[in-house]
């Protein structure tokens, strides 16, 4: 039996959260989730937003507008001279969805433990034709001096050019990739080089969600559930309350 269980999936409503919130007819569901395809595509394919180095891409809607943030390492470049980077990504993703759209833009604040940042260097160093092993060994010292307790990177394909594709990996530290509780951060990416496609996966493990945290993060990312009040247990526990006052009255007029 495979374990190819990506690993945000698997704690979705547990401690992450969707990429895409909104909610849709079914009957526009589909032409909705392409919009976001197309979204994210045009986003990526622009120079500004490859120079700002932005690791992922969240979508929210509402009646009104479609909210787009950008987590990046590089807010500055991606914000540009007086924000003229987010003028002309909110003109073309306007145009592109026919709504009025609101860029937003949060800085990472540990890039170097991100994991599709890491993912990302990997493949530019990859492209640019440097050897992967001191690639991987160089982004494992970093994200470990970043703060990660833990990660696990896969290369798979013509590694070095090799005419035969193979898989290597490394790893340091913990990543227990079956405990829910665990903050697990997974980025893939794709190093399109000369002599061939090379899959880029990393797992970073950033310790576990317990107790106060745990529920700080899901009622942050998922919502909370407000839960409606009967009316008859109410007036029962009001009942018993005024039970419970009169009791010591009635004990003192016997005495």
């Amino acid at each position: 039996m495979g374990q190819k269980v990506n690993p945000i999936g698997f704690r979705l409503g547990v401690n992450k959260s969707w990429d895409s919130t909104w909610y849709q007819k079914p009957s526009k569901y589909t032409e909705t989730l392409i919009e976001d395809f197309e979204i994210r595509r045009v986003a990526k394919a622009m120079k500004e937003v490859q120079d700002g180095e932005v690791s992922k891409i969240e979508i929210a809607r509402n009646p009104q507008r479609v909210i787009v943030t950008f987590h990046t390492s590089r807010p500055a470049v991606l914000v540009g001279k007086g924000g003229a980077n987010i003028d002309k990504l909110t003109k073309k993703l306007s145009s592109l969805t026919g709504k009025k759209v609101h860029v937003k833009v949060v800085e990472i604040q540990r890039p170097l433990a991100d994991a599709q940042h890491i993912a990302d260097s990997i493949a530019r160093s990859l492209v640019a034709r440097g050897s992967y092993k001191r690639a991987l060994k160089k982004a494992v010292q970093d994200a470990r001096r970043d703060g990660a307790e833990g990660i696990k990177i896969r290369v798979s394909g013509r590694l070095n050019g090799a005419e035969i594709a193979r898989s290597d990996s490394i790893k340091e530290g913990r990543v227990p990739l079956h405990t829910l509780r665990s903050d697990i951060d997974y980025g893939f990416t794709p190093a399109v080089t000369s002599y061939g496609v090379i899959g880029i996966k990393v797992w970073v493990y950033n310790g576990d969600i317990l107790g106060k945290k745990k529920a700080a993060a899901k009622a942050q990312e998922t919502g909370s559930v407000v839960r409606k009040r009967n009316p008859n247990r109410v007036a029962k526990s009001n009942d018993k309350a005024e039970a419970k006052k009169e009791a010591p009255a009635e004990n003192k007029d016997a005495e």
